[in-house]
């Protein structure tokens, strides 16, 4: 299967995702348009937990989004486990714009529900080591 990587660098150290753009197109089309704009480019892990990291709110509280809205995808073969990258919503399903996390632990709660399109190739021990407010210096696309 054909994967996208995309490299997260932090001031505790680099990230790298890969994504599945065959199996969750919408996502990954709306996650690499606004890594290439660079959107992600300063903003901060707003919500640390635990067993989860998540950043790309531009209002830096877990209320701000892109400007629009995408489509929930799911895949049976993309699990809520330990390293996977999500996006992120509210109540609503179709509500993810560009917040995404990255799971700590495993939370099979959250299959079916939140749109997992990639995992951490690299770099689970810099997840681990996030604090709230640390910042995405640079998100880009790696390759």
């Amino acid at each position: 299967m054909a994967t996208q990587q995309v490299l997260i660098s932090t001031d505790k150290g680099n990230i790298k995702l890969e994504l599945y753009p065959e199996k969750m197109p919408v996502t990954v089309e709306n996650f690499l348009k606004l890594t290439n704009d660079g959107f992600y480019n300063g903003l901060a892990f707003h919500r640390v937990e635990h067993w989860v990291v998540q950043g790309g709110d531009p209002k830096g509280n877990g209320t701000g989004g892109p400007g629009w809205t995408i489509k929930l995808e799911t895949h049976p073969d993309l699990p809520n486990v330990r390293g996977a990258v999500a996006m992120a919503r509210s109540a609503h399903p179709d509500s993810a714009g560009s917040q995404f996390y990255i799971l700590k632990e495993d939370a099979d709660w959250l299959d079916g529900q939140y749109a997992v399109f990639g995992i951490v190739a690299e770099g689970m021990d810099v997840v681990d080591k996030l604090d709230i407010d640390d910042k995405m210096n640079e998100v880009k696309v790696a390759g």
